[in-house]
């Protein structure tokens, strides 16, 4: 008969559930180089920029695709410095945290609904500036779509990792939760169809310029 102590001790993870772990790690590592190698070069062009209003950034390619009038805007600079410093700031954070899932070596209990807290802060940003961009500012900047690109599903996929081990807990999950834990990959896919189907109605005057 199982004792007080083995009854409060938690499961241990299935294989399957180590598994899952390792590749959430691994999705977290690759998320955050990308976003922290896009944060160092828009704030290295900001900078630049900055210097001399005449320089041409390397992702102004065209009318639409214009790092320039982005980071010109004053929504580049919510916070009184360029946005692209949040990301030298949390991206590292999130590289740590995949590191050690991808090390095995767990992060504590409380590190999870920080680490949730913040890239769901980081997913309210990035659609405020997905809005400013396509309606206020009327260009894209290539580096913050990579941006846009990774903290979405870093975000998505933590939060699903949190709600499938309550279940695997033993804890309910309300239906809204467990269907989107079920539909998980349809409904990240189900975003960035969205997102591009916003970016191609909004600037379909320039893209239907370009065909013969």
């Amino acid at each position: 008969m199982p004792s007080a102590t083995d009854v409060r001790r938690p499961p241990l993870p299935t294989a399957a559930a180590s598994r899952r772990v390792r590749l959430l790690g691994a999705g977290l590592v690759t998320g955050s180089v990308v976003g922290l190698l896009a944060s160092v070069v828009l704030t290295v062009e900001k900078a630049r920029l900055a210097a001399d209003p005449a320089y041409v950034p390397s992702c102004s390619v065209n009318p639409v695709l214009s790092c320039g009038s982005v980071m010109a805007s004053d929504q580049a600079s919510l916070l009184g410095f360029p946005n692209s410093v949040l990301g030298l700031v949390g991206f590292p954070v999130v590289l740590v945290a995949g590191l050690l899932l991808v090390a095995r070596a767990g992060l504590p209990a409380r590190a999870w609904p920080v680490l949730q807290l913040g890239l769901l802060g980081g997913v309210v940003f990035v659609h405020w500036l997905a809005f400013q961009t396509l309606y206020r500012i009327g260009a894209l900047c290539p580096y913050c779509l990579a941006v846009w690109a990774v903290t979405v599903p870093m975000a998505w996929y933590v939060t699903v990792h949190r709600w499938r081990a309550r279940s695997e807990a033993g804890h309910a999950l309300a239906r809204p939760a467990a269907v989107a834990v079920s539909l998980h990959g349809v409904l990240i896919t189900a975003w960035f169809v969205g997102i591009a189907a916003l970016i191609a109605q909004r600037f379909w005057s320039y893209w239907s310029s370009l065909l013969p």
